[in-house]
C-alpha cells in the first residue's frame, strides 16, 4: 500500500520541490513530479539553477530518455517509468497514486491550497492509507493533520 506524506504550510512550493528532489536522488531513488504543465515549465528551470553544486538529471515523461532518467517531470501518469516515488503538485489526487510506493503531497501555504490538500488527506485517510504530515511552518514534532 501506498505511503503518503504530507507536507504542508509551503511557502514556495516549486523551491521546496526542488530540494526535496536533490534529497531523494542522492538517496538513489527515482521518483516522478506530477504537476500542471505550466508548474513543470518552471520547475524544470529551477532544476537546472537550483544548486551550482548539485545535477539534478531530469526530463519530461514523454522523452525517450524518461526510462533512464531519475526524474521524471509528468503531467499525466499514464506511461511513467518509475513507481517508488510520486511527488504531487497538483490539488487533486493522482488517479494512478496507488501504483508508488511512496507519494509526497506539497501543499502550498493558501487557503485554496490547504482545503484543497485537508480534502485529499480525508480521502486517502477515509481509504486506509498510512498517512504521515509535516508541516513545515511548525517545528519538527508539532505537525497536525493536514
Amino acid at each position: 500500500m501506498t505511503r503518503i506524506d504530507f507536507h504542508s504550510n509551503v511557502p514556495d512550493k516549486l523551491a521546496y520541490v526542488c530540494r526535496l528532489v536533490r534529497k531523494a536522488y542522492g538517496a538513489g531513488q527515482k521518483m516522478v513530479v506530477h504537476g500542471e504543465a505550466a508548474q513543470l515549465a518552471e520547475l524544470d528551470a529551477r532544476l537546472w539553477t537550483f544548486s551550482p553544486l548539485d545535477f539534478l538529471p531530469h526530463c519530461a515523461a514523454g522523452s525517450a530518455n524518461a526510462a533512464v532518467t531519475p526524474i521524471v517531470l509528468a503531467e499525466t501518469l499514464d506511461e511513467v517509468p518509475h513507481h517508488a516515488l510520486l511527488i504531487n503538485l497538483r490539488r487533486q489526487p493522482p488517479v494512478q497514486f496507488a501504483s508508488f510506493e511512496r507519494m509526497i503531497e506539497v501543499v502550498g501555504a493558501d487557503p485554496d491550497d490547504r482545503a484543497a490538500g485537508r480534502e485529499r488527506y480525508k480521502m486517502y485517510r477515509e481509504r486506509g492509507y498510512p498517512l504521515a504530515h509535516h508541516d513545515i511552518a511548525q517545528p519538527a514534532g508539532q505537525g497536525g493533520a493536514a
